[in-house]
């Protein structure tokens, strides 16, 4: 596993780094020249950045210094089985070589602007030099992130795991680390239920039912069956172009259903798969809970599972209804996503 640190000043990249590294078990990977661009933002800042933002006395000793990135993604590429962290991913031209690596994680690091700020005028008089002014580091700041093709943050919008570091001590930041377990090689991909569910997320994407998009696929052996998404059925005005008054009304959920006109995204998921392709074993992933309505028509279709992620209003109902068809039912809950807080 290689994880690959990126994020604005001071935001405590290498922190976590030497966390991994003294309480993890991870060895660093370095770099050992920086691009052209890289260093004039040092030159610029009039403080190495690549300093280990931890406490006077603390380092990250190296384990491996290479003369190239190709060199480093090699040697990683070789090692893969064992745990390394670098900090030296500095454009996104070669985040691409990275990305392809199925044992590679890329891992973005945050923090207040007042906060990076505080910490780099700690840094700068630790080396007895003269801090910045708050705006002149905001400038900075800029800068690295966002300079064109070469900022920061061309690389921390593609990040698969986002950290944001407000942790006001190591001891914090430390405990938050071990809560999360970056280490984790299940991040790397996602499991047979969060593969699916992503499929039928991504398939909600095309609905353009008023009410609520819904998505949903068929799987049976691991493979795909099929896939459906609600809307109105073909040859019709599409629900948001006015194609079905009862969710164009905004009506509350459950009334006048008999009206609607939208096929909900389970229904045309079984009918684009058909009876003879679903069989017995096959397990519909829907990222809402299945109405009143479909489930009766998974029912008969042989279904043996539905794993959903989100509550409808009738969820009991239908819940009952599959008990006594001897279908199991249950609730997906993702792995966290998004921003994770590190306090």
């Amino acid at each position: 596993m290689l994880v690959g640190l990126c994020g604005g000043i001071c935001s405590g990249k290498h922190a976590i780094a030497d966390y991994l590294i003294h309480h993890q078990g991870f060895r660093l990977l370095e770099l050992k020249s920086r691009t052209v661009s890289q260093a004039a933002d040092d030159a610029e800042a009039n403080v190495q950045l690549k300093t280990p933002d931890t406490k006077a006395g603390s380092h990250i000793p190296p384990s491996q210094v290479f003369e190239s990135v190709d060199s480093l993604l090699e040697f990683a590429t070789k090692n893969w089985q064992e745990l390394w962290v670098t900090a030296d991913i500095w454009e996104a031209s070669t985040l691409d070589h990275f990305l392809q690596r199925p044992f590679f994680l890329l891992v973005s690091v945050d923090a207040p602007v007042s906060l990076r700020w505080e910490r780099f005028v700690a840094r700068c008089r630790r080396r007895q030099l003269e801090p910045p002014a708050l705006e002149q580091f905001v400038i900075w700041n800029d800068q690295h992130l966002y300079k064109k093709d070469v900022g920061h943050a061309y690389l921390t919008d593609r990040a698969q795991v986002r950290l944001f570091n407000s942790s006001s001590s190591l001891e914090e930041l430390h405990a938050a680390l071990k809560a999360l377990n970056l280490a984790d090689d299940q991040r790397l991909r996602p499991s047979w239920d969060q593969y699916f569910m992503q499929l039928a997320s991504l398939a909600a994407q095309r609905s353009n039912c008023m009410k609520r998009r819904v998505g949903c696929v068929l799987v049976r052996d691991h493979r795909v069956i099929s896939t459906g998404y609600n809307g109105t059925p073909r040859h019709i005005t599409n629900c948001n172009e006015g194609g079905c008054p009862r969710c164009n009304r905004g009506e509350g959920g459950g009334v006048g259903l008999s009206t609607c006109l939208c096929l909900h995204a389970e229904e045309n998921a079984l009918l684009e798969a058909g009876r003879e392709r679903i069989r017995e074993g096959a397990v519909l992933y829907c990222d809402t809970c299945p109405c009143l309505t479909c489930t009766v028509k998974i029912t008969q279709v042989g279904i043996s599972e539905v794993v959903y992620s989100q509550g409808y209003n009738m969820d009991q109902d239908s819940a009952a209804i599959l008990r006594a068809a001897g279908i199991r039912l249950r609730q997906f809950s993702p792995p966290q996503n998004g921003l994770i807080h590190l306090d």
